[in-house]
């Protein structure tokens, strides 16, 4: 098979993918996420295809959740004939509201995806509290 060679090709290929094939800055690579509430818990789900279990790194510090993952660059030597894939580190910062549990955190790994079970903190859920009668207080007053 002969092809024609396009010196520009590679640039064309590079560009498109920093700026967006319409000339504007591209998104980066993120981490799609989807999270809800279930009962007492707060779930996220991040999409990780790809990655290795050992290349995640889960971090909190107060009510912030920082999630980076890596997947390593090909080897220079490697003959690329499509590169779509994005490599390198990502990251992603997720705060949560002082309502959760930060402390009892619970992550796994599963099929490319991460799953974080935050429980709600006791402080934060719902309770009775008693009501006093006017008798009580006339007692008090006495």
């Amino acid at each position: 098979m002969l092809m024609r060679t396009d010196p520009f090709r590679e640039l064309d290929r590079l560009t498109q993918q920093f700026f967006g094939p319409d000339g504007t800055l591209a998104r980066p690579s993120a981490m799609p996420l989807d999270a809800w509430r279930e009962g007492e818990t707060f779930i996220v789900e991040f999409d990780l295809p790809g990655m290795s279990r050992d290349s995640i790194d889960l971090d909190v510090e107060r009510n912030v959740v920082t999630v980076k993952a890596e997947r390593p660059p090909r080897d220079q030597s490697t003959e690329m004939l499509a590169a779509e894939r994005p490599r390198g580190v990502f990251s992603r910062q997720l705060v949560l509201g002082e309502n959760l549990d930060t402390s009892r955190i619970e992550a796994s790994y599963d099929n490319g995806v991460l799953t974080m079970r935050i429980p709600v903190a006791e402080q934060a859920k719902p309770r009775k509290i008693s009501i006093n009668g006017a008798s009580e207080k006339q007692a008090i007053n006495a």
